[in-house]
């Protein structure tokens, strides 16, 4: 990176620092020893839950918030608070692996995101955290597998677009049966839609949210659905954000109405919006924000077996294309010039069996024109498609890249072509386009496949759309990826009935995915 990406990230590492305290240095937490907060706090400080992620070979980010008045602001004194944690290889703790105490800063709504090191790779783990004489519950993570492991396989969640307020988010239940290794979320973890008299679940507050206040009482509710919770608790998560954490289809520092909401205003929104984020994210002191800037995309590696490449479409893009001549711009960009060349350098130098790609949007093609012609949504892929297909010309020479992808809200799985206005040009990867946890609520499948069936014939490289609820569960071998459509009945009420939709299945050598 350059000098000026350089200087941004150490500003981000310092005011990590600050934020994680003594945390990641492991303080001793002895039997007897810990101190209540000098300031007396109110029952329920640990409201929010627990949660972790971006897990390491030797670590792992443990997370809570303290929130005692969760959809008022928190309802926190304006006071830092020492809190206690510790992590165990049981979960009655009987054998500590680390102890240590944080500190909870007003300045970040009195989140806690400890650095948790010195662990050891491919364990799972249990965690919690203690202040003022209240403990959390009981948290399960993971480890990484060593570097120089080869692996005994990897179970990956890949989830997207939970709207509160179109349903229930029974998807989570499923999947916290499946016992997943990790959990990818690509993106709309929140909505920042105005509360609705006819929503399945009603948001809090009386509009969008604008301050950092109304995003921390949006990320209070969305936290207080009970089968986010639990899978938070039992796995950890690998977060990106795509637009919703926002503003609908923002690009950059533009948002999506220009003319309602002037620059000034909307660079205030965005800082408010990443630090709530921030507040609420399992995740590196990297990711703290300087003003309406955040560092999200990062790399993990699963030993031999998988590197993961987080991207960010939404902070370095340029503005969404309005037409097809537009959209063919090879002055747009998606990535920015140093991301790319990030991700590039990471594709061609890697080692790993598969490259994994999580990218907020849909990067195959969509042309919804039936028949001649092409029709396209120009705030995925497509709008960008000159540096869409230089990406996929790169794909050629990298080993086995699958893309991860939500944003649709339905199940879109594609093989990736080198060149999609030739149809036998050379397909260079594989595509999974997840579907939502509850956006869109339960659709018409009739209606659905009527809309979209007649377009397959102008989508050669589609493989599987639907439109069911649901997450993609991946269990990676070195010979191959299992995929599964898991799905279920109905997010219209509390608890759902799941099922398998499909099997599908990528080759280790073999570019493509098909139906098992």
């Amino acid at each position: 990176m350059t000098g000026a990406v350089s200087s941004d990230r150490r500003r981000f590492l310092a005011a990590g620092a600050a934020v994680l305290g003594a945390a990641s240095s492991a303080q001793l937490w002895l039997p007897g020893t810990a101190r209540a907060a000098a300031t007396a706090l109110p029952d329920g400080v640990f409201s929010l839950g627990v949660a972790s992620g971006d897990p390491l070979p030797d670590g792992v980010v443990i997370w809570t918030r303290l929130a005692p008045d969760p959809l008022a602001g928190g309802g926190m004194p304006d006071a830092t608070v020492p809190v206690q944690w510790e992590v165990a290889e049981d979960e009655r703790f009987r054998k500590v692996a680390r102890r240590g105490t944080a500190l909870a800063r007003p300045m970040y709504g009195h989140s806690v995101h400890v650095d948790v090191r010195g662990l050891r790779a491919g364990r799972t783990y249990w965690y919690r955290f203690r202040t003022a004489g209240q403990l959390s519950r009981t948290g399960r993570t993971r480890t990484a597998p060593a570097r120089t492991s080869s692996g005994n396989g990897l179970r990956v969640a890949l989830a997207s677009c939970q709207n509160w307020q179109q349903g229930y988010f029974t998807p989570y239940a499923d999947m916290l049966a499946q016992d997943p290794d990790v959990v990818v979320f690509v993106g709309d973890y929140i909505y920042e839609s105005a509360p609705s008299a006819t929503a399945v679940r009603r948001h809090e507050g009386t509009g969008e949210p604008y301050s950092l206040t109304q995003y921390r009482n949006r990320y209070a509710q969305y936290r207080s659905d009970p089968d986010l919770a639990e899978m938070h608790a039992s796995a950890p998560f690998v977060v990106t954000f795509d637009d919703h954490e926002v503003d609908n289809d923002f690009a950059g520092e533009i948002p999506q109405d220009p003319d309602k909401q002037p620059h000034d205003p909307f660079v205030d929104r965005l800082t408010a919006a990443y630090q709530a984020y921030y507040e609420h994210m399992p995740v590196r002191a990297t990711a703290v924000p300087n003003g309406p800037h955040m560092q999200m995309y990062r790399r993990l590696a699963f030993g031999r077996l998988v590197r993961l490449n987080v991207l960010d479409t939404r902070q370095f893009r340029s503005d969404q294309a309005t037409s097809q001549a537009g959209a063919q711009d090879p002055g747009l960009t998606m990535l920015g010039a140093w991301q790319k060349r990030w991700l590039l350098d990471g594709l061609h130098r890697s080692s790993a069996r598969w490259n994994l790609i999580a990218s907020q949007i849909m990067m195959a093609e969509t042309d919804l024109q039936i028949g001649e012609g092409k029709l396209w949504f120009y705030d995925a892929w497509d709008g960008y498609q000159a540096e869409r297909n230089a990406l996929l010309e790169e794909f050629k020479s990298v080993r086995n890249p699958v893309v991860l992808s939500g944003d649709r809200h339905l199940t879109m799985i594609s093989d990736l072509k080198e060149d999609y206005a030739k149809p036998d040009s050379a397909v260079v990867g594989a595509e999974f386009v997840g579907t939502s946890i509850s956006s869109n609520g339960d659709q018409d499948h009739a209606a659905f496949h009527k809309e979209w069936d007649p377009r397959m014939p102008d989508n050669p490289h589609w493989k599987l759309i639907d439109a069911h609820r649901g997450y993609h569960l991946f269990d990676v071998h070195r010979d191959r990826i299992d995929a599964q459509v898991r799905v279920v009945d109905s997010v219209l009420k509390p608890t759902s009935t799941p099922s398998t939709l499909a099997r599908l299945r990528v080759d280790a050598g073999r570019p493509g995915v098909r139906l098992v």
